[in-house]
């Protein structure tokens, strides 16, 4: 109740704010003025947000400056229909969930990086780490299945493309900070233009204690981006990263062990630990046709090695794994008349080929074992979507995809299995008022079991019953902008989902489900800008449930009916502003509780605050972040060793940070 209140009066310090900084209204209609953000995630191709027909938004470079984020999931904490898990509470590892898949999220949220997908073939998911927020210009968010005809796997709840600098004017700069939990994070960049090359380079480096104890990291990163242009009708990309961390692993404290005497930052696994190393390197061509057509090769090369240990009550393991990934993506884009109307056609195939190679040593109840083992798979899925213009308001797009994936391990018997899925998308986008907009439409998504879920490594045998994963996903939603300083969007959407992919810890093995999920929700987002304000919220009801098979009618794991997110952009005057963040989580089942038979975990509001001071081309600011030292745990689940029991990853209590940034 106490959460509930406190978000309410944010709530209305928030609406009546504004008042305290009024000016003429006229002058705040007449004088700002905004342009419509264009997004290249939805379709493979530039187009504006209001064309689209599905919940999509932007979070642009501005966005990320003012936000009290400290990195790419802690800006998507406030955006509708997201949730986002700290696991560990020191920022290393995160679930990110889209539409409400709740522990399997990571494995049906497709994240990309210029288009490049960084989603693993195991269970590990995606590494949120590899990018830090300064190199990023900006962030497209596609909610719902849309995003599978495509880019294929993965996709089931939406897809999440981080897109990085490129050089442009010259420009240099830096940035130091330091906090609690003996951060510090010092960071530059350089970006121009020289002739016919344009560059961008940047450079961090990270270390911090962390709030528990054995939750420390220290992270290196580079990033570079080249870009020539040959002539008028040809451009060559070049963009490259490299991403090293270590990082301590406190695990969990289940209930027992609080009742003990454990603390919330103890970590009972002092010796847990994840060494990663990532580097990746993508090009290709850009060579442009016709009046405003153009064909795209894009190769990559991704290499990451992980060494991690971790320790549980019947032993211990140890695993060192390399994944090489190699992938090409041709693509045509076509945006010419026909017969009169606009159309816009985007042909691709998508190829890739990944290898795993794995050592595990682990003890169990005193008996050491090792295991050396090579995973791999081959997947390509060709498509094609097609949108078209009957008048300049109107437009109906459909696509289709077929993808296929061969699995091959080693040792194994049977050793391979092959997989594929045809799937479609049509959708209705009618423009009603400038960039206001109605929509609806219908996608199929899917996923593949990765390594992990096929693959058993005690018995060195795949499961050949296991089917990829499939869904059904509706969606209608309108945008409205009032004015230019007031927006407005409304979303409802729907997923029914078949042989949902998961882990049973009943029968201690992954499965598809025996009967079918329902995700139902309503995503509202509402922003306004005054003169000196600006004013955001958002709300996202979800009811995620079983509805046949051995759950029916229980509840999602880790899938909160409710969630709430408010902010505020104060212009304070002089060179400084305030920016104010508070974000509501409902309760929700803790992992693996399949059968909801504990109770839910707790809900919690988080309030973030920013105060930034700007002086010519320096920015000093202060974080201060979980400003009302909320005691709350993220992320829990049931442990089922020695006994059933819940487990809590504590999130951290108030902690700040400060620094400075330096631009020429």
């Amino acid at each position: 109740m106490k959460k509930r209140m406190l978000f309410l009066g944010l709530l209305v310090f928030f609406l009546f704010a504004p008042l305290c900084w009024a000016e003429d209204p006229a002058k705040d209609e007449s004088s700002i003025t905004t342009m419509e953000e264009v997004v290249v995630t939805a379709t493979r191709q530039e187009e504006k947000i209001s064309s689209v027909p599905a919940n999509v938004t932007v979070i642009n470079e501005t966005d990320i400056k003012n936000s009290t984020a400290y990195d790419v999931p802690d800006l998507l904490r406030n955006q509708v229909g997201v949730l986002v898990n700290d696991i560990a509470g020191n920022r290393r590892t995160y679930t990110v969930d889209l539409r409400a898949f709740g522990e399997t999220a990571p494995l049906n949220t497709l994240v990309l990086v210029d288009g490049r997908r960084i989603n693993e073939a195991d269970l590990s998911g995606s590494d949120w780490s590899l990018i830090p927020l300064d190199r990023i210009k900006k962030i497209e968010i596609i909610r719902g299945g849309r995003g599978s005809v495509l880019y294929g796997d993965n996709a089931a709840g939406g897809v999440i493309n981080i897109i990085t600098k490129e050089g442009e004017a010259f420009k240099t700069g830096a940035e130091i900070n330091g906090g609690s939990y003996d951060t510090f994070k010092g960071s530059a960049f350089v970006s121009g233009t020289q002739k016919k090359w344009s560059y961008a380079l940047s450079g961090s480096y990270l270390t911090s204690s962390g709030y528990r104890d054995n939750s420390d990291t220290e992270a290196k990163d580079l990033g570079l981006n080249l870009g020539y242009y040959q002539n008028d009708m040809v451009k060559w990309n070049l963009s490259s990263g490299y991403h090293k961390d270590s990082t301590g692993l406190p695990g969990a404290i289940k209930t027992s062990e609080f009742a003990a005497g454990a603390s919330r930052t103890e970590s009972l696994q002092p010796d847990d630990f994840a060494d990663i190393e990532d580097y990746y390197v993508k090009g290709g061509p850009e060579i442009f046709f016709l009046s405003d057509s153009k064909f795209m090769m894009d190769i990559s090369f991704r290499k990451r090695n992980s060494l991690s240990f971790a320790s549980f009550d019947a032993g211990s393991f140890t695993g060192d794994t390399d994944i090489n990934t190699f992938a090409v993506s041709p693509q045509i884009v076509i945006r010419e008349k026909v017969g009169g109307l606009d159309n816009r056609l985007v042909v691709g195939f998508d190829y890739t080929d990944i290898v795993e190679d794995i050592t595990n040593n682990s003890i169990f109840l005193g008996f050491p074992s090792t295991g050396i083992f090579e995973l791999k798979k081959k997947n390509y899925g060709y498509y094609i979507h097609d949108e078209i213009s009957p008048w300049d308001n109107l437009s109906i797009s459909g696509g289709y995809r077929y993808d296929r994936a061969k699995f091959n391990f080693k040792p194994s018997n049977p050793d391979s299995k092959t997989m594929s899925e045809d799937l479609f998308t049509a959708g209705v986008n009618y423009i009603f008022h400038q960039n206001s907009s109605i929509y609806a439409s219908f996608a199929q998504s899917f996923r593949y079991p990765v390594f992990d879920e096929i693959f058993s490594f005690f018995t060195n045998t795949i499961d050949t019953t296991l089917v990829p994963q499939t869904s059904d996903n509706y969606e209608f939603g309108i945008r409205h902008h009032f004015t230019t300083t007031f927006y407005a969007n409304v979303n409802f959407f729907r997923i029914n989902t078949k042989n949902e992919l998961f882990y049973n810890p009943t029968a201690f093995a992954n499965e598809n489900y025996d009967g079918k999920t329902c995700r139902d929700g309503i995503e509202i987002s509402l922003s306004k800008t005054f003169e000196k304000i600006t004013l955001s919220g958002n709300y996202t009801y979800t009811d995620a449930t079983f509805t046949s098979g051995q759950f029916e009618n229980n509840n999602v794991p880790n899938v909160p009916n409710n969630k709430a997110a408010l902010s505020g952009l104060f212009t304070l005057g002089k060179g400084f502003s305030l920016n104010i963040d508070a974000i509501y989580v409902g309760k929700r089942p803790f992992i693996s509780d399949f059968s909801n038979a504990f109770e839910d975990q707790e809900d919690y509001l988080i309030v973030n605050t920013k105060l930034k001071y700007q002086w010519k081309k320096m920015t000093a600011f202060l974080n201060i972040n979980n400003i009302t030292d909320e005691e709350y745990s993220e992320y829990g689940g049931i442990s089922t060793f020695p006994i059933t029991e819940p487990g809590y990853f504590p999130s951290p209590e108030i902690n700040f940070l400060a620094g400075v940034t330096i631009d020429y």
